[in-house]
């Protein structure tokens, strides 16, 4: 029950698509969600009303419900969030406003929510009417490197009332309107596999379009569609040249319309002061070539040429659906120092993913040259064979016209430690703010926190989430700094669920799925990186990203369409699968359990594991999707490969034929062993981490499930001994040793031996930090229910340890119907946990008590407290059901852990 008969306030946190108010979207049925405001014990919608207009005067205001373009009326139900557009339908290049208002039980009604809208883009691969302008340039050999400029003047007679611009590219376009930038976005319009898809990002330039004379101008850079990206190790995936397609449409108040095409008129030049720009070497700025007013109207541009055009050949355009790359913050160095060699060295203080700003002032012609590395040698000098065949080496070259700052346009560094070289003597040291650290990645909202009593935990909490900022660049990337930066399916399903609860994920995800979706083999395999996708192993555990990553989201966000859109290509890739195993064994083949200490398990029993989990996660999947026949089909193939699995690696002792950690953990988290066998693979797990001394030696596959699995088994202990070790090989180990981000292998760096294999060793990879998920899930104790998906029932249920020297630990999730907290501290003979479920969700506390007559919610018994639903007690622990608000439970701190 409500616990007072007060009015909500208006819905607030409204989405569509994940995104607040996205410009040019082409999704026909767009999904609206809210998080509705009401602070009461208790608080529950019970009904919802949506109106959508064509502007914001047209909308309903006050006790009205009337909307001209689709109206829901009052429905019963507490639902909030991926509620679909049901209307007439869309029409291209449209802005649809939007409100909602709520009912609560009491029948009361908020007031409407303020507004919010979304714009659709063109809607269809054919609403680009121009054509491809590719750089006029007979040589092809160094062109992939370079930053061909292109301009196109043309004249309006009256003023506009709406102008937007369309911008699809293969390779990266930084786009100007009368001299202005109009976007602060980065590497726009981003990454696909640019044989199946091309994307196009909208701006929305009214402001800067002006009755008379105007000019539009874009520069084109490689990205991840030529140059080094796609040509260092041998792959095609690309061309030879950036190609840009852009249409700029004006819109009068009399609904006519003006459309400034890619055609003949546009002009180009190779000789503006962008020499090169690449992703792995850098980029190469001249000032001197500065092309002053280059994209303003009445420049002149008769000593430019012609680009080539190319026909549009039917590839799908279609609008990027996730977030930006955009710069967040900047970091100023902590220190500047002479180098060995005579350079100056700054250390940001911090293992970060974008570029410097370089502020100097020296004569015309001095070039600074920029040198970037994660890590120091021994003797001070920066390391950098680990980066192979990206050299990350931006240079300035000075105009001489005062104080210059310039900033890197078309490139990206993965970098601690920034080496300048070039700083004209005659100016002194540089001040330690000659450069600023400018951080960038996809601008996906912040949704976690975690704080606890221990320095070094809080130092990992930061770790992952700096780790995550720099992989999270347009596609979920294993490493930002070497010649590679790609979408690992691998990695990013072990991440994929710490992820989400780090940061707002859902767009970003559903971007990528669509990515792997194109990438697809013919066969129903999946790749092993996508976009872009690199073929070569199939390996366990990364083409099973195809299945994991979208059952993950569902589950994280309550988003059922993704598992409907992915649908068809996880059950070819299931048929892939059953095709391609011998008598449901897989092949000994892939990666295996990569990076583990010298601890390997067979390719085929990990092969076998993924193929099971995967049967498993479909039969699920096919459940929600109300696919009965494909729930019970795949049931029998989940059955079918346990058997198998038991038979060929399970020994008569009943322990893995691969006596390893992962073998055990998969065996357990997969739920391929029951009964006796899975105690004496228990027994056996924690048999080997103690022939370890307590430390792990698991890699990709196995870390990121060990802790959770000890935790299940009753051994918890454990989990904290690992979580908390200093010693190698640990997270502690890598912190101790001035790690600010997630290293990429447990001996990247070790007193003993110094640097590993520099081919395979990254010091910003998120795999290892999966452990995330365990901090929040089970240290602050934040989980979700598969039942009621998207945190609409929470479970809250910590795992404090006494004698971890661990006090206290909080945690706050943003979900997607609110923030969600659990704040837990024992002060002596005390246990206190404070938790909070937001509106419309209720939750489950467990809590360590042996008798609900412990427990108290404030001053009150925990059985007579408003909104506590349901107290049960079980064991050591007791279950305490709850409504929507905020409550803090106390009682007596028994000295044992929750189990």
């Amino acid at each position: 029950m409500i616990q007072e008969h007060t009015v909500p306030g208006p819905p607030c946190n409204l989405r569509c698509e994940y995104l607040e108010n996205p410009l040019g979207i082409d999704v026909q049925r767009p999904r609206l969600s809210w998080q509705v405001d009401d602070a009461r014990r208790g608080a529950v919608q019970e009904a919802y009303e949506i109106a959508v207009a064509s502007s914001v005067d047209a909308m309903p205001s006050g006790g009205d419900s009337e909307a001209n373009v689709w109206s829901t009326g009052r429905v019963a139900s507490s639902d909030n969030a991926f509620i679909e557009y049901a209307g007439s339908a869309l029409s291209p290049r449209t802005t649809y406003h939007w409100r909602v208002r709520t009912w609560d039980t009491n029948g009361e009604s908020s007031p409407w929510s303020d507004p919010a809208w979304w714009e659709t883009g063109l809607l269809t691969s054919d609403g680009f009417n121009g054509q491809w302008l590719v750089p006029a340039h007979d040589d092809t050999s160094e062109v992939y490197t370079q930053c061909p400029y292109f301009r196109r003047a043309f004249t309006i007679l009256s003023k506009p009332r709406r102008v937007r611009l369309y911008v699809a590219a293969r390779g990266i376009a930084q786009c100007f309107v009368n001299g202005q930038p109009v976007t602060k976005n980065r590497f726009d319009p981003g990454c696909s596999d640019f044989d199946k898809r091309a994307r196009y990002r909208t701006y929305d330039v009214t402001g800067l379009v002006n009755s008379g004379d105007n000019a539009v101008g874009a520069i084109l850079a490689n990205g991840w569609y030529c140059g080094f990206y796609n040509r260092g190790d041998g792959r095609d995936t690309g061309g030879m040249t950036p190609q840009l397609l852009a249409q700029l449409i004006v819109d009068y108040d009399d609904g006519s319309t003006d459309t400034i095409e890619t055609d003949d008129l546009w002009r180009m030049t190779m000789g503006g002061p962008h020499v090169s720009g690449d992703f792995y070497l850098g980029e190469t700025y001249d000032a001197r070539r500065e092309l002053h007013g280059w994209s303003a109207p009445g420049f002149d541009d008769t000593a430019w040429t012609a680009p080539r055009m190319q026909a549009c050949d039917g590839l799908p355009v279609s609008a990027h659906p996730g977030p930006p790359v955009r710069t967040t913050q900047q970091l100023t160095p902590v220190d500047v120092t002479r180098a060995p060699n005579g350079s100056y060295l700054f250390d940001m203080g911090q293992n970060m993913v974008g570029v410097v700003r370089l502020c100097v002032e020296a004569p015309e012609g001095t070039t600074i040259t920029l040198r970037h590395a994660e890590i120091l040698e021994p003797d001070g000098d920066i390391y950098t064979t680990n980066l192979r065949g990206a050299i990350s080496v931006d240079k300035y070259t000075c105009s001489g016209g005062g104080v210059e700052t310039y900033e890197p346009t078309f490139t990206f560094h993965g970098f601690r430690y920034v080496e300048l070289s070039g700083w004209p003597d005659a100016a002194g040291a540089p001040p330690v703010d000659a450069v600023t650290g400018r951080v960038m990645h996809s601008d996906l909202p912040m949704t976690s926190m975690f704080e606890c009593s221990h320095p070094m935990v809080n130092q990992l909490q930061s770790n992952i989430v700096w780790c995550q900022r720099g992989n999270y660049l347009e596609l979920p990337t294993d490493c930002p700094q070497r010649d590679e930066r790609m979408g690992w399916l691998g990695d990013a399903q072990v991440f994929v669920r710490t992820g989400c609860f780090n940061m707002d994920s859902g767009a970003f995800y559903t971007k990528w799925l669509e990515d792997m979706r194109d990438a697809q083999c013919d066969d129903g395999a999946y790749t092993d990186t996508v976009p872009l996708g690199y073929q070569a192993a199939h390996s366990a555990a990364w083409v099973e990203a195809g299945v994991i990553c979208p059952w993950t989201i569902y589950l994280c966000y309550g988003d059922r369409r993704i598992l409907e859109e992915h649908y068809e290509s996880m059950l070819r890739f299931m048929a892939w699968l059953q095709e391609t195993s011998d008598d449901f064994i897989r092949p000994n083949t892939g990666y295996g359990d990569w990076l583990n200490i010298d601890d390997d398990t067979p390719r085929d029993l990990l092969g076998t594991a993924f193929f099971a989990h995967a049967a498993d996660l479909m039969s699920r999947i096919a459940g929600v999707l109300g696919r009965a026949d494909d729930q019970a089909r795949y049931g029998d193939l989940f059955a079918q490969v346990k058997d198998a699995y038991n038979k060929t690696f399970i020994t008569p002792a009943g322990v893995p034929v691969a006596d390893s950690q992962c073998a055990c953990v998969l065996s357990l988290a997969f739920h391929l062993v029951g009964g006796d066998v899975r105690t004496s693979v228990a027994a056996r797990l924690v048999e080997l981490l103690e022939q370890h001394d307590v430390h792990l030696s698991t890699g990709f596959l196995g870390t990121p499930m060990l802790l959770h699995v000890l935790t299940v088994i009753g051994r918890t202990d454990l989990a904290y001994k690992l979580l908390l070790r200093d010693t190698f090989p640990s997270w502690g180990y890598t912190i101790k040793h001035g790690a600010t981000t997630i290293w990429e292998r447990w001996d990247g760096w070790t007193q003993e031996k110094g640097f590993q294999d520099p081919n395979m060793n990254s010091f910003n990879h998120y795999a290892f930090g999966a452990v995330g998920g365990w901090m929040y899930q089970k240290m602050a104790g934040i989980d979700l229910d598969e039942a009621q998906p998207g945190y609409r029932h929470i479970v809250i249920h910590p795992r404090p340890l006494p004698g971890s020297g661990i006090t206290h630990t909080s945690a706050a999730y943003d979900s997607i119907h609110g923030r969600i907290e659990s704040a837990w501290r024992n002060d002596g003979d005390q246990f206190t946990i404070d938790v909070m479920a937001p509106a419309n969700t209720c939750a489950t506390v467990i809590v360590p008590a042996a008798s609900a007559d412990d427990v108290r919610e404030g001053n009150t018994p925990v059985c007579d407290a408003e909104g506590v639903v349901a107290v049960s007690a079980e064991g050591d622990s007791v279950a305490i059901e709850i409504s929507a608000g905020a409550y803090s439970f106390t009682m007596p701190w028994a000295t044992r852990a929750i189990r």
